[in-house]
């Protein structure tokens, strides 16, 4: 089911959280929803699930909108909040009964979609205790299961992963990547490696604007308008004289010494400047040990973006 956003805007105040952004997401796509801590990540999730109204702007999710069809908007979708609030005094089965009841879902049909969840998290080994008795990480399962049990259309997931360790990380990465093959999931996160590892699309959101929208893939070509390339050479002999002859390239636009065999090499026209840099290097009897391009990395791209 697809969700569009259309110049949705939230005040506090005279204070912006979101600010005229949109987007669309599709049906059966995984989109990484990333930020700095109060970028406007969770205020977005909120309108989306109907929790709290836009100052302005419009979010349709099929054919419903959240003015007109709110409660009808919630029946489709799966809502894990970052606190994930849970009541620790009940059980797991207890509670993913109330949790079941509480969504409409047929009396006759309650025990079978809690059996289902329970295989689909893995919680089988821990169901008869109380959630207090979990850790952070089956606590996350829980909060999973609740949110799937009504088996929505749609899943919003606000930070999923926070406060877990790297094995519980990896086990929840996976988890949400299979619920993706068969619904439309938001994934809310301030983590990069998370949106690589799991997400088919990535907005990145900054002080309320959406300030890039694509794949992984898409957002690091559009940002490599110059290339880097790593040059080492063996037995360097003045590399003064290298980082001099490297400036008079065309098409280079800078040299860092790394060490004194070791060259960072920004440039334009990679092609062209690599063949440059070959015939410098024979026309100086100079040993190539590396010529490669280094990746640039999301990491780099959120930076630049959002600082």
């Amino acid at each position: 089911m697809n969700i569009l956003v259309k110049n949705l805007t939230k005040k506090y105040g005279e204070q912006k959280a979101i600010d005229d952004i949109s987007f669309e997401v599709r049906t059966g796509e995984i989109l990484g929803f990333l930020g700095p801590n109060g970028a406007g990540k969770t205020t977005t999730m909120k309108i989306l699930t109907c929790y709290e109204s836009p100052s302005a702007g419009e979010v349709t999710i099929g054919n419903l909108s959240i003015f007109e069809n709110a409660e009808e908007i919630k029946k489709i979708i799966g809502y894990l909040p970052e606190n994930n609030p849970l009541y620790n005094d009940m059980s797991v089965m207890d509670y993913l009964k109330f949790a079941a009841e509480i969504s409409g879902i047929e009396k006759q049909k309650i025990n079978d979609r809690i059996a289902e969840m329970i295989l689909l998290t893995d919680l089988n080994a821990e169901k008869h205790k109380t959630i207090f008795e979990l850790s952070k990480g089956y606590k996350q399962r829980v909060g999973l299961a609740q949110a799937l049990i009504h088996d929505p259309k749609i899943l919003i997931l606000d930070e999923p992963t926070s406060g877990l360790d790297p094995n519980q990380i990896v086990e929840i990465r996976k988890l949400i990547k299979e619920i993706g093959r068969e619904k439309t999931v938001i994934l809310s996160t301030h983590i990069l490696s998370e949106v690589e590892a799991t997400c088919d699309r990535i907005i990145i959101i900054n002080k309320g604007k959406i300030v890039a929208d694509g794949t992984a893939d898409s957002l690091k070509k559009k940002s490599q308008s110059e290339e880097t390339l790593k040059m080492q050479l063996l037995d360097v002999i003045d590399s003064n004289l290298v980082y001099e002859e490297l400036n008079s390239i065309p098409f280079i636009n800078s040299v860092d010494l790394e060490n004194h065999n070791n060259f960072i090499v920004g440039c334009t026209n990679g092609l062209q400047v690599r063949r440059e840099i070959f015939q410098l290097c024979v026309k100086n009897n100079w040993v190539l040990s590396e010529l490669t391009s280094i990746e640039t990395k999301l990491e780099d791209i959120f930076r630049d973006l959002t600082l």
